[in-house]
């Protein structure tokens, strides 16, 4: 017959044995160690200084003076000394340090309720099921930080699998934000729950945004559309030079140049206007009962695609003459000045506008 019983131990009084009270106390002291095990802690790698009789503990892997070597094993301070017992895998006990339970698995003690700190479901305040393994049922939930950052984490096997957050009104999906699929970021949303638009989605490798509620064409102006900085104005593509293409501009909206032929502005709707430097010239030619001056030729800044229509600039207001628009072509265009007397050193300027497509 074994001297001690196979589950705590026990030490058995033996036939004939003397001071048998020896005994039976050594297994008091077993069970009220063992029974409704509660510890004190379980990572205090030192005995404290002053325990009370009584008082269990846990000990950790590392300990020190009395527990050195007793991993795993329960410490019990019996008022004089540590008495030390194995648990048997399966035991449990309840740490005041961190109000929760613990099980022994055979080699160390783990978080009561799944072996090593796991479990299959978890349901608080609510019931949990193998589609929701985690599963709460409040007003909110608290994810705070531990005195810096704090990241939520969602991760998936492969690229054409789904990682997202799924907004739901009456457990029928309304709105989706993730990577679904692929591995582009997208927010897709849905009135039924059924049919689905993805509204925005981002190109991993560029940052490019696409989807619904962005601009698809130039002339793509639908209600509550953004704007494509390609396709939209504003202060960095607003000047420039212009262009058109299938009838929609395809550069800046406003071109402005200069050159020895004198100013252009060009617009994106294909309006042109150009203005012509100085021509001096003298009002000496008779031409009936007045004067003109030989007429001069003006090339053009910017070519239009067809003729213009031309007309004086401007003049001197203090000697009465005015000018006469001869011939316009797309590139050029002629004009004397004309008088009810001879007058030299006059200037001619001239203005055209036409289109430049």
């Amino acid at each position: 017959m074994s001297e001690t019983s196979p589950i705590l131990g026990l030490p058995y009084i033996q036939p004939a044995q003397a001071q048998k009270h020896v005994t039976h106390n050594e297994a008091l002291a077993v069970l009220e160690a063992a029974v409704q095990l509660t510890v004190v802690a379980h990572d205090a790698v030192t005995p404290p200084a002053a325990p009370a009789e009584g008082d269990r503990y846990i000990v950790p892997a590392g300990a020190e003076a009395a527990w050195g070597g007793a991993q795993g094993d329960i410490a019990v301070w019996d008022g004089v000394g540590w008495n030390i017992i194995s648990p048997k895998a399966g035991w449990q006990a309840y740490s005041q340090a961190l109000q929760s339970a613990l099980r022994f698995d055979g080699t160390d003690w783990q978080a009561d309720g799944g072996g090593s700190s796991t479990q299959q479901t978890l349901g608080i305040n609510t019931t949990a099921d193998t589609t929701n393994r985690l599963s709460v049922a409040a007003d909110a939930t608290l994810l705070n930080h531990e005195g810096a950052g704090h990241q939520v984490k969602v991760n998936k096997a492969a690229t054409p699998d789904t990682a997202s957050l799924l907004f739901q009104t009456g457990f029928s999906g309304r709105a989706e934000m993730g990577t679904a699929g692929n591995d582009a970021f997208a927010i897709k949303v849905s009135d039924d729950g059924a049919s689905w638009t993805t509204a925005l989605s981002f190109d991993p490798a560029t940052g490019v945004a696409d989807g619904a509620a962005i601009q698809a064409t130039p002339n793509d102006t639908g209600t509550g559309k953004l704007a494509r900085a390609d396709y939209a104005y504003g202060p960095g593509n607003a000047l420039g030079p212009v262009g058109m293409a299938g009838g929609l501009p395809t550069g800046g909206l406003i071109e402005r140049g200069t050159n020895t032929n004198g100013d252009f502005v060009r617009f994106a709707d294909g309006t042109q206007i150009c203005w012509s430097p100085n021509f001096a010239v003298n009002v000496t030619v008779p031409a009936g009962a007045i004067f003109q001056s030989p007429p001069v030729t003006w090339t053009y800044p910017a070519s239009f695609v067809a003729a213009p229509s031309m007309t004086q600039g401007g003049q001197n207001h203090a000697t009465v003459y005015w000018t006469v628009v001869g011939t316009v072509s797309m590139s050029s265009g002629t004009a004397s000045a004309m008088s009810f007397q001879s007058i030299s050193s006059r200037t001619v300027k001239l203005m055209a506008f036409g289109r430049w497509i």
